[in-house]
């Protein structure tokens, strides 16, 4: 008995040390950056009851208050104008000293890739002038948090990351995008700067929206609902996770070529290419399926090397001709890059030969879905033209299908970096926040222009410091898959936002962008354009030019268009080129090239195939380019006089 009591004795004593531990999360550091002439948040876990005081060095005054009965406490203390280096003291049962701390500007800065893409670049996606850039980033009153991805089912209070002084050392790996924001405003404000930057490539808007705001849309429920069994049943559905998430990575590492000297394949059912194979019998399948077909190669081709043209593949292949893998694109963004691979010659038999594609898809739409004139193949030294087509009918065969994982820590689900990667920053003290993302929304213009307004107001209700300024980036011309415009639609709803939500700012690059790769290289100018948003609208200097023309509405004058826009300083202008990329909507719906001119701050667009304009847009294809701009040289943004589909 005796014993016993000493064991529980030594339970109580170490859960009481355990409560007794004053912990904060990881956004409090040294050198972290308080946001000036504030009540800032200062929050986490001590003993039950326990007071907790918090002084900073630029004040005699400390905020004292009581942990709860579950041992959280949150206080806010009063912060000054912008300055340092303090140090912040808060004490409990034990003491932690936070030094080197600045006061200043803090800016939260989110969104996908080309937020996340850092100052050094990556591997073939250099960001232009770095190099030098990186080397002159002393910049000791800039300070650099990024916080670690996470994926989480229920809003967290734990994050991984610390305050770093801005050095060429702590700004390579540093978000490019949102480190010339941050020296811009720096530069022209003489106070020190915070930037917290939290984004994850590829991801979703929604993914990013709290759980209580995506359900009044109703669009999220499904995923949402498998959410909230997840959590329920956790540990039962890791286990099945566990096992599922085995079987699939075997697959996935099954280099067997079995089915590349499979002869039999004619049994294989049909499928006609170039298409998503969800809309060809295969609905909402992920796994991995073989393709195959047979070309007759004429004499002359005997022996000598070709060029093969798939066109576009969903998501990753291995690719083979009589059985001998020639190439493979297994790497990085595939679902949007050319296959074009060569043949050597010695493979190459006159007669029947055999063209073998093996896809893997993880996720989303798959299969060969690029246009029907890329599929082709032709004599290496040769033109497309003398081609073989390989549109048409292959045979295919499903090897694995991939299975669904319940738990599955893929960033692109409804709320869970909200959870995982934004609740735990909040309510630390901040003046805005800027963005850049909607890439991975192409496709869902219409319900973007919900839903991108719905998560900047859950933000600014979950951090509680009212309508904070919110700066976004229009997504840069990119030709996703030809000439389409779902893109161009997704850039109308991110500038329709702008109507729809106060105190927003876009930074339009349509005059920056890469057409032929999604990251484009000129962050800088991303950067400095999102500060000219702040700098006016937030620091309110009235003389900085903040935004290029855009779309105010339209006057039908017989057969001409008037186009009327905001911010023209004045007047518009072309930069001594034609106008171009503006099209009329006729009486029958169809939208026919026209023509526009500037006179002073308006634009005029006339047709000679449309007698009766009914609407008007400019630049509205995905990868269209800036011709209009206004008197400062920032680029007109992209428009549709009508709604959204």
């Amino acid at each position: 008995m005796k014993k016993l009591c000493l064991i529980l004795l030594v339970i109580i004593t170490l859960n009481e040390n355990a409560f007794a531990q004053l912990k904060m999360p990881a956004i409090f550091s040294d050198n972290m950056v308080l946001q000036q002439r504030t009540d800032v948040a200062f929050w986490g876990n001590a003993k039950p009851g326990e007071q907790v005081e918090v002084k900073g060095s630029w004040s005699e005054k400390s905020i004292r208050v009581k942990a709860d009965m579950q041992g959280k406490w949150l206080l806010k203390l009063p912060t000054p104008g912008a300055g340092g280096p303090f140090t912040v003291t808060v004490e409990a049962a034990e003491t932690k000293k936070f030094k080197n701390v600045l006061i200043g500007e803090v800016w939260i800065c989110s969104g996908q890739s080309n937020m996340e893409m850092p100052m050094q670049g990556w591997p073939n996606q250099p960001v232009d002038g770095s190099l030098e850039a990186i080397k002159g980033a002393n910049y000791p009153s800039i300070r650099l948090f990024t916080v670690e991805k996470k994926v989480a089912f229920s809003p967290q209070t734990a994050l991984k990351g610390t305050w770093l002084v801005c050095s060429p050392n702590s700004v390579a790996a540093f978000s490019a995008t949102a480190y010339y924001f941050g020296r811009q405003l720096h530069e022209r404000l003489k106070v020190p700067i915070g930037l917290i930057h939290s984004s994850w490539g590829g991801t979703i808007a929604e993914a990013w929206t709290g759980k209580e705001a995506l359900q009044t849309m109703g669009d999220f429920d499904k995923e949402l609902n498998r959410i909230d069994s997840i959590n329920r049943f956790a540990s039962a559905v890791l286990s099945r996770d566990s096992l599922n998430e085995a079987i699939w990575s075997r697959a996935l590492t099954d280099r067997k070529d079995t089915y590349a000297k499979d002869n039999t394949y004619l049994n294989w059912p049909l499928m006609e290419v170039p298409a998503f194979w969800e809309n060809k019998g295969l609905a909402d399948f992920d796994g991995i399926v073989w393709f195959k077909r047979s070309v007759d190669i004429p004499q002359a081709w005997k022996g000598k090397p070709l060029k093969l043209s798939l066109g576009l593949i969903d998501d990753f292949d291995y690719t083979y001709f009589n059985g001998e893998l020639i190439d493979s694109t297994v790497k990085g963004l595939t679902w949007i890059m050319d296959r074009e691979y060569t043949i050597p010659g010695e493979l190459v038999k006159e007669g029947s030969n055999t063209i073998t594609v093996k896809i893997i898809d993880n996720g989303g739409n798959g299969g060969m879905y690029g246009k029907k004139e890329q599929m082709i193949l032709y004599p290496a030294d040769g033109k497309k033209a003398e081609g073989i087509r390989l549109s048409g009918d292959w045979r295919y065969k499903v090897a694995a299908t991939k299975p669904k994982v319940m738990m599955d820590e893929q960033p692109n689900q409804p709320s869970v970096l909200y959870n995982g990667m934004l609740a735990p920053l909040i309510p630390y003290a901040i003046r805005g926040a800027i963005w850049y993302q909607g890439e991975s929304n192409v496709g869902r213009a219409k319900q973007y222009l919900t839903l991108f307004p719905l998560m900047i107001n859950n933000w600014r209700e979950a951090w509680g410091r009212g309508d904070f300024p919110f700066y976004f980036v229009q997504i840069a011309p990119f030709k996703y898959a030809g000439d389409a415009i779902d893109a161009a639609a997704l850039r109308d709803a991110q500038r329709r936002t702008l109507k729809k939500v106060a105190g927003t700012g876009m930074a339009i690059t349509l005059d920056i962008g890469n057409p032929h790769n999604i990251h484009p290289a000129n962050k800088e100018e991303v950067g400095k354009r999102l500060a000219l948003w702040a700098l006016n609208k937030t620091y309110q200097e009235k003389t900085v030019i903040y935004s290029g023309p855009v779309y105010k509405g339209f006057k039908v004058k017989k057969r001409k268009v008037l186009v009327y826009f905001e911010n023209t300083s004045g007047k518009l202008d072309s930069k001594n080129k034609a106008l171009t990329n503006f099209e009329l909507l006729d009486g029958d719906g169809e939208w026919k090239p026209a023509v526009g001119e500037i006179e002073g701050d308006i634009v005029v667009v006339v047709s000679d195939q449309v007698d009766a304009p009914k609407g008007v847009r400019y630049a509205y294809y995905d990868a269209a380019q800036a011709s209009l701009f206004g008197s400062n040289g920032l680029p007109a943004s992209s428009f549709s006089s009508e709604p959204l589909d």
